[in-house]
């Protein structure tokens, strides 16, 4: 690998963007996808390398996706994030919960993740979520989840969701709207957050939530809501 090309991958694993380093074996040539023209067939398959997040070979070229770590941003030190953390550790995700309630957000309550006291707008500002980040709001605070959700609607975080009935939706959808996010951009929300599974426990809802995460990063088709 020349200096060169290696400047290019580190630049682009700064910016937290996805790609993936293809070597041609034996040869040794190497191009970054999606960067470089490629040779027919190649850029589709390092693009579902990329998704897979896994290696994989296309003819002579060996595919190496470089991919930002997955992140999970919750919003509330509540049961439900409580029930979330084994299951989306054990997913990959780095979890980082965001509440300025201290007395919510602890380590005894929270162990073994990040925690950040800052309101949510500056702590979004702090984490940038990218495209390998999903982002839940569970206080139903507005003082607290909206801040979140404007951020959210600004990042090309993967998933946004948030926790509430549909009342409470549409309300914060007037909220949303007032700070210019347009109908599109905010159906890009999850809410009632969580695929049907018809739960009511922290942990069904916990489970609930990480269902919908890994079905909308693997383009799954969602259940809806009746």
């Amino acid at each position: 690998m020349t200096p060169e090309f290696l400047a290019r991958l580190q630049a682009a694993q700064a910016a937290k963007r996805p790609v993936a380093l293809c070597t041609q074996l034996p040869g040794g040539a190497q191009l970054l996808a999606p960067d470089d023209a490629m040779p027919e067939g190649l850029a589709q398959a390092a693009a579902a390398a990329i998704e897979a997040d896994k290696t994989a070979l296309f003819e002579d070229w060996f595919i190496h996706p470089h991919n930002p770590p997955l992140r999970l941003l919750i919003v509330g030190a509540v049961h439900a994030a409580q029930a979330m953390l084994p299951m989306a550790a054990g997913l990959g995700f780095a979890i980082t919960v965001i509440d300025p309630r201290r007395a919510f957000a602890t380590a005894e309550r929270l162990p073994g993740v990040d925690i950040n006291h800052e309101w949510p707008d500056d702590a979004m500002a702090e984490l940038a979520p990218d495209t390998r980040t999903a982002i839940v709001t569970l206080t139903h605070d507005p003082k607290i989840d909206d801040p979140a959700l404007d951020a959210a609607l600004r990042s090309p975080a993967f998933y946004i969701g948030a926790l509430g009935s549909r009342r409470t939706h549409a309300k914060r959808l007037e909220r949303l709207a007032e700070l210019g996010h347009s109908a599109e951009a905010m159906a890009r929300i999850r809410a009632p957050i969580g695929l049907d599974i018809k739960a009511v426990t922290a942990a069904e809802i916990g489970l609930s939530i990480i269902a919908e995460i890994v079905a909308t990063r693997r383009g799954a088709a969602l259940a809806s809501r009746g």
